[in-house]
């Protein structure tokens, strides 16, 4: 699998003798059972959602917790050293139907990522990476960054975290992403977005009309809506 170094290394001594025991301690004699089964790895985009002009390559790593919920921590790259960069959940659309209006606000939509090929599962053979994606139609995520590390096709961000977690958000148009990201991203792993796309063009019978799909179109007047991404409340 293609290697994505993290553009950010932490400030720091190097790792003392007594970081190294404590390390090898750990593993001989503590159990880290919260983190089994963050074995689903797929990778997508975050554009913040007040600022969307700030756009990360963020690495899922996702447990599922049951047909209607998973969680994911996410990392700038994948890698050993690849920097914990914030968290996401994931819900299905019958969950997220259920919230408060108040709460829905923070929930970005999924089918274009789907639909548009911009979210991949590297590793996966096409029909498992299908069933996956399958799973995640018409789901919502809740995504919270607590570090912008940068990227790696325009260089380092912030040495450490700073300041206050970030809400993130989804690309909902062809044209908001911006180009050099997801080109960086998509030559350094092979992935070819418009064989993605025909790929998934079975899946479009099952999209339904999500709620924030418009939420960036302001800023991003020139976006291209594709099929089976269409906004609930208005239905554009």
């Amino acid at each position: 699998m293609p290697r994505r170094p993290s553009p950010v290394r932490p400030p720091g001594e190097s790792t003392s003798l007594w970081h190294q025991g404590l390390s090898l301690g750990s593993k001989a004699l503590q159990d880290t059972a919260p983190l089994k089964g963050f074995d689903a790895y797929v990778v997508g985009f975050h554009p913040a959602r007040d600022d969307p002009s700030i756009q990360m390559e963020a690495h899922h790593y996702c447990r599922q917790v049951n047909d209607d919920f998973l969680q994911c921590v996410l990392f700038d790259g994948n890698t050993y050293e690849a920097n914990l960069i914030g968290v996401e959940y994931i819900v299905s659309e019958r969950f997220h139907d259920t919230l408060p209006e108040a709460e829905r606000r923070y929930w970005h939509p999924h089918n274009y990522e789907v639909l548009g090929g911009s979210l991949v599962a590297p590793g996966l053979p096409e029909p498992a990476e299908r069933a996956l994606m399958a799973m995640l139609m018409n789901s919502y995520g809740k995504t919270w960054h607590t570090w912008h590390t940068g990227r790696l096709d325009t260089g380092p961000g912030d040495a450490l975290p700073l300041g206050e977690p970030m809400l993130m958000w989804s690309f909902n148009r062809d044209g908001q992403c911006d180009p050099a990201l997801e080109q960086h991203r998509n030559q350094a792993m092979d992935v070819d977005r418009t064989r993605k796309r025909d790929a998934r063009s079975g899946l479009l019978d099952r999209a339904h009309p999500q709620e924030g799909v418009e939420l960036l179109d302001e800023a991003f007047p020139d976006g291209t809506p594709i099929p089976g991404v269409v906004d609930r409340r208005t239905g554009r």
